[in-house]
């Protein structure tokens, strides 16, 4: 069977530039609604993939987000927040993008079409069989992650993909790829639109899944997060005042002499 590109089909809808703001915006959700049916059948995958990076990363190998365009720009976006959200080194989930950091707010031009560049990128970061690659491409074609997956693979990291096409090249070159199948887009081939959003919810349940499962997550709260702001040390003094029963003046000061709720709580808990 011939490999047929679901996220370039012709949108369900005609006409656009008819319609009224309403008509467009009902529209768009409309097709919005279909991205998390589109996920929950792709759960399995997903959960195959968590279970496997967590053992990997608990010996010291890292988690690597790979793409071009939209998709690499959403790799890393979701691997930049893992430092300030879960207290862990930018170092343990890298995200990397065709055109390197350039490309993250203007297209460089043939950045994706080079096959060697994404092994290339892996490379100046020492990847190693204890790391993971995921691929994050809507098509399933793009030639920066799908020569990476292959020649990541044939040096034995675990490589998976998300993309939005059934039976792609990059699917062939994972050992567990997620096709999450959103359908048409709602312009014709604007895989930023509901492609983009499956995998914007895809990368959160990975990152936040492996996190929890390695400890970052105490409860329900966040108790690893960088105080970088105001926010998070009044959102942290929150956390020792329930945990340890104290008032918020001393849980604050406890919370800055410390750097983190957990280690806060460990410090008293331990006297």
């Amino acid at each position: 069977m011939a490999f047929e590109k679901i996220t370039e089909a012709t949108s369900l809808y005609g006409d656009l530039e008819k319609k009224t703001t309403r008509e467009m915006l009902e529209e768009m959700n409309v097709e919005n609604g279909k991205v998390i049916q589109a996920v929950q059948k792709v759960i399995p995958r997903i959960e195959e993939l968590v279970n496997r990076i967590v053992p990997r990363m608990q010996q010291g190998g890292r988690l690597f987000y790979l793409g071009a365009g939209t998709s690499g720009r959403l790799g890393v976006l979701d691997a930049s927040e893992i430092p300030p959200t879960f207290g862990m080194p930018p170092s343990c989930v890298i995200g990397l993008i065709a055109g390197g950091d350039a490309a993250l707010r203007a297209p460089v031009e043939r950045a994706e079409d080079d096959v060697r560049q994404g092994w290339k990128d892996l490379l100046q970061h020492q990847a190693g069989v204890l790391d993971t690659v995921v691929g994050i491409a809507a098509s399933g074609t793009t030639p920066y992650v799908t020569g990476a997956l292959q020649t990541a693979r044939r040096h034995g990291l675990l490589t998976s993909v998300i993309t939005g096409n059934s039976g792609s090249p990059a699917a062939a070159e994972a050992d567990i790829p997620i096709e999450v199948i959103v359908g048409p887009e709602y312009v014709t081939g604007s895989s930023r639109m509901k492609s983009g959003t499956a995998q914007k919810l895809v990368l959160n349940m990975i990152s936040t899944s492996v996190m929890i499962k390695l400890g970052r997550v105490k409860g329900n709260r966040m108790v690893h997060m960088q105080l970088s702001n105001r926010k998070l040390i009044d959102r942290g003094t929150r956390m020792l005042v329930e945990a340890l029963g104290i008032p918020g003046e001393q849980a604050r000061a406890l919370l800055l002499i410390h750097g983190s709720v957990q280690r806060a709580i460990e410090k008293c808990k331990g006297e």
